[in-house]
């Protein structure tokens, strides 16, 4: 192939690359910052869980590399823009704090006192899910359009959107951006000025380095000037040990694993599907879009090769001990239009893949203060909520709304944690409002995409469709799939929870079970197959004139 590589393809490479580099720092961040017992070690995340995750990074991009020269070869186009593969942010943050921070307390009531063997137990129910999450998506990627056919894209868009904005923006503007607001502004707003408003710089400069580059100098400013103004302006760079960290260093966990460790990792893993569904389906439909997108720009890829792709990176960094699922990533028209070819995705793949597994990535961890690099967090969720405005129908709005609201109630909950737990508030009507709250944050996933669905349905006057998602909802909060009322989205039969919910009942507390959530799905499902069939419909639908005029 001619001109495979271009000038163009180092600026989208230092973007997708800054972007990946972004989320493993997240995933470190978010792993590091409690205290000793109920956080992961720097040396732990380094050494077990990232070179696995690079190690998916590497081989799903040097296959979109791949068939980036193969499409040019066969169509004698020497204009083709690779696939771009990533990490997956909104996963990232469901992996932390659903997945990999609640198995840690696990590991360290199973291993009281061995802080090493619960982080191990916690690594191998967080790759444990990968690899669940990884089997599902070669499962359905054949059937991603069907998925698409039944589920509305508000219902399977509008929980993403959630976390988008609540987790991805929210979190890191409220722990790091604001709170060092010398760096954090300045450098928030030169990547949306740069990344959203598209300004151009001059010579082409890549704009994401750029805006990493002026915050880091003015975060050195503002270190060297601490001590002259008698306070302390911005923290000190973080103190990672780099010794021991350089070298191949794949974890394969099957290799040396002790005898019988997967049975209570396998029935912790089947614990977190609420979680794992919804990631899996929605990179799934995800990667369709983002082919229709590339589709649009002129390189017409085969779609199920590049979900088959994306499943089969995500199954090697599971095997290798990766935490992270890769994607396909919305950008190629974006990167297309910088005049990048395949080189882009190749350089990604050797400087994450190579710099990830033989611990080049240490430096990075050592010299980048998260206040520089998590604003290109905001712009990823900004874009990632504007992305599902802009795809999904006008007259869809509200559910798209009204799926972010269980988002709303786990952040809520994740504050009231981090506030009051040591507190632990005992009045009767404290406990209750916990517990509702726990209610609507537990298995937030599928209930956003489940309010959506049925919104969406009830908005195109489909109201036996939407009984029918209500008899869905029934089911799940049977089960404690969504709306279990116990910590860490605990699921199971229904008498078995209520178990461990009776020293709630001797206290006289209004408590919440599955039988209540169930109960209040079953009688809005009977409802609305009444109203379907006793109610007259609208002459006119609101708002499918309006899509119809803007498609």
């Amino acid at each position: 192939m001619k001109n495979w590589f271009s000038k163009g393809d180092w600026n989208a490479f230092f973007g997708l690359a800054i972007d990946n580099l972004a989320v493993m720092v997240t995933l470190f961040g978010l792993l590091t910052m409690g205290p000793a017992p109920f956080s992961y070690t720097p040396e732990f995340i380094l050494a077990k869980m990232l070179p696995g995750t690079a190690l998916g990074v590497l081989v799903g991009d040097l296959v979109y590399t791949f068939m980036a020269l193969r499409m040019a070869k066969l169509q004698n186009r020497t204009n083709v823009t690779a696939m771009p593969l990533g990490l997956d942010t909104p996963s990232t943050f469901g992996m932390a704090f659903l997945v990999l921070l609640p198995a840690l307390s696990k590991g360290n009531e199973l291993f009281p006192g061995d802080h090493q063997k619960a982080m191990t137990y916690g690594w191998h129910v967080g790759l444990m899910t990968l690899l669940l999450i990884g089997a599902i998506k070669v499962l359905f990627s054949p059937f991603g359009n069907l998925v698409r056919k039944w589920v509305p894209r508000a219902g399977l868009l509008g929980s993403l959107a959630a976390i988008a904005l609540t987790l991805i923006s929210f979190m890191p503007l409220r722990e790091d951006i604001a709170g060092i607001p010398l760096v954090g502004l300045p450098t928030l707003w030169m990547i949306l000025v740069i990344l959203l408003a598209h300004r151009v710089l001059p010579r082409g400069f890549p704009g994401a380095l750029m805006a990493l580059l002026v915050g880091l100098f003015i975060y050195t400013i503002c270190l060297f000037a601490g001590p002259m103004a008698g306070v302390a302006l911005v923290p000190p760079f973080r103190e990672i040990p780099f010794h021991g960290h350089w070298g191949f260093q794949i974890p394969w966990v099957f290799a040396n694993a002790e005898s019988g460790w997967w049975n209570p990792v396998i029935s912790e893993t089947l614990m977190r599907l609420p979680t794992i569904f919804p990631f899996a389906l929605a990179t799934i439909v995800g990667g369709i879009d983002c082919t229709e997108s590339a589709a649009s720009a002129g390189d017409d890829y085969d779609t199920r090769k590049v979900l088959f792709t994306e499943a089969i990176s995500t199954l090697v960094a599971g095997v290798a001990g990766g935490v992270i699922q890769t994607t396909p990533y919305i950008g190629q028209p974006a990167y297309k239009s910088m005049g990048a070819r395949a080189g882009y995705t190749l350089l990604t793949a050797l400087f994450i893949g190579v710099a990830g597994f033989m611990g080049g990535l240490t430096i990075f961890f050592e010299v980048l203060p998260k206040v520089v690099l998590f604003p290109i967090l905001i712009f990823v969720g900004l874009e990632i909520t504007s992305q599902t405005f802009r795809v999904v129908p006008r007259r869809h709005y509200p559910a798209l709304a009204l799926s972010m609201l269980p988002a709303v109630a786990y952040v809520a909950l994740l504050l009231v944690k981090s506030f009051y737990a040591p507190a632990q508030p005992q009045r009767p009507d404290a406990i209750h409002g916990l517990l509702t709250l726990r209610c609507l944050a537990n298995g937030f996933l599928i209930t956003g995409m489940i309010w959506a669905a049925i919104m969406s349905a009830v908005l195109d006057d489909r109201l036996k469709v939407a009984a029918v998602y209500c008899l869905v909802a029934a089911v799940f909060a049977f089960f404690g799939i969504m709306h279990s009322p116990l910590g860490d989205e605990t699921i199971g039969l229904p008498w078995n929870i209520l178990k461990q919910l009776e020293p709630l009942f001797h206290e006289a507390i209004s408590v919440q079970t599955p039988w209540h959530w169930a109960g209040g799905y079953l009688i809005c499902a009977g409802l609305l197959w009444a109203m379907a069939c006793f109610s007259k419909p609208p002459e006119n639908i609101p708002g499918v004139e309006a899509d119809h005029q803007e498609s």
